[in-house]
């Protein structure tokens, strides 16, 4: 249920219902996108610039190594419950960064 500005909702707590803040991106960039950016750089993929959801590398092998960051950025984190997250990556290519509208 909609409860007012600041996209907070209202939703059903295990002890009656809770009002709270639509933190989805704050938790896919401070925690998911950051791990894997770590891994990623672990793994040895040149990382050129990142957003608060994608990581774009430079590569001579595109195939090879998108198919490894797309592997590191779907790797679920350590915490309790972490299993249950809807992780999605997609991968592209390109010479240059693109915006799609």
């Amino acid at each position: 249920m909609n409860a007012g500005p600041r996209q907070r909702f209202v939703v059903r707590g295990t002890d009656g219902p809770v009002i709270v803040h639509n933190c989805t991106q704050a938790v896919a960039t401070g925690d998911l996108l950051n791990e894997a950016l770590l891994r990623a750089a672990d793994m040895g993929l040149r990382v050129c610039a990142h957003t608060h959801d994608e990581i774009m590398i430079e590569t001579p092998e595109p195939e090879r190594d998108a198919e490894r960051l797309k592997a590191c950025m779907l790797e679920k984190p350590r915490w309790p419950g972490a299993d249950a997250l809807p992780l999605r990556a997609d991968v592209g290519f390109g010479y240059r960064y693109k915006v799609k509208f």
